[in-house]
């Protein structure tokens, strides 16, 4: 019997370190009257400085600059309001973060990214979740090439106990994902999680390697009904070249982000969102069993910032 679930943490008592990196810029714009160039060099910086990107950083700035040419912005709490607004908005342009699961099927869920970004980790955490809300889940371990990460994932299927299936060391992944299906379907399992490998993705052989997987993943009986791409948050822009390179590869739906609790440079969030037309979809906001939450806009945008949350 799994413990129960613990109460989701807050992202607001988590993402200190992005907070305090942007007040440092924008306290005081609020309180003041007429908006001034400071103001704007004010926003810059804090947006570049939390990650946010220029391409990001410089759509934001342009909109917000019109509407106060227009007359619609007036002082420093109409910006700030607006801002806010504006960010919620970039979080939500890609689409939600529910994950997507057709009841019926032998549904697959891959995950991809380079080593070290704690892809494995959450893989163990997000099946744990998941036997929680009542599915029946089967691990593939898919990364032969590393025996640690086979079997750190059979350390994470008997913690959530569920069944792995694994490989010869150095064998072909792909064999394993689709042994994982045909046991699953046999059985009944409502759910595959596979891992992969995460050696480097600028390799050719190995962007072939991934869209092998995805090809053999979605065949009857199985059914690829997410390809999440783990993204560790403190390599700020770096994930974004990393997200652009897996999305070319096997059609990235989703985005799960590790690590946001330990940096300053959460706006990698939005510059993934609005930039590549991602959802995030999970974030990783400590090292606990329960610290991975699914991704809400407005929570992020909140916790952001010192005042009280959006209106509305």
């Amino acid at each position: 019997m799994l413990p129960e679930l613990a109460e989701p943490p807050r992202l607001r008592d988590r993402m200190g370190r992005t907070r305090d990196r942007l007040s440092g810029y924008l306290r005081g714009i609020r309180s003041r009257g007429a908006i001034g160039e400071e103001d704007w060099e004010s926003i810059e910086a804090a947006l570049l400085g939390a990650d946010v990107g220029v391409a990001t950083t410089t759509a934001l700035l342009q909109d917000l600059r019109q509407r106060v040419r227009d007359g619609g912005l007036r002082d420093g709490d109409a910006l700030m309001s607006a801002l806010r607004q504006d960010l919620c908005d970039s979080l939500t342009s890609a689409g939600g973060a529910e994950l997507q699961f057709v009841p019926g099927a032998t549904n697959v869920w891959l995950f991809v990214g380079v080593n070290g970004v704690g892809k494995t980790t959450t893989i163990g955490k997000v099946a744990r979740r998941q036997v929680e809300e009542g599915r029946s889940v089967l691990l593939a371990a898919g990364d032969t090439f590393r025996a640690a990460a086979a079997e750190q994932l059979g350390m994470w299927a008997a913690r959530a106990e569920v069944d792995v299936v694994r490989g010869a060391e150095g064998g072909d992944p792909s064999a394993v994902v689709f042994d994982a299906v045909q046991r699953a379907a046999a059985r009944g399992n409502d759910l595959v999680l596979a891992d992969t490998a995460g050696r480097l993705h600028t390799k050719v052989n190995l962007v072939e390697e991934l869209k092998k997987i995805r090809r053999v993943a979605d065949r009857p009986p199985g059914t690829v009904t997410e390809v999440l791409l783990v993204l560790d948050a403190t390599t700020g822009q770096n994930g974004l070249i990393q997200a652009q390179q897996f999305l070319q590869a096997v059609g990235v739906t989703g985005v799960v982000l590790t690590k946001l609790d330990g940096t300053a440079k959460g706006g990698i969030v939005v510059a993934i969102q609005r930039e590549l037309g991602l959802p995030v979809k999970l974030v990783g906001i400590g090292e606990g069993a329960d610290d991975l939450v699914p991704f809400d806009a407005e929570q992020f945008v909140d916790a952001l910032f010192e005042d009280a949350p959006i209106a509305g």
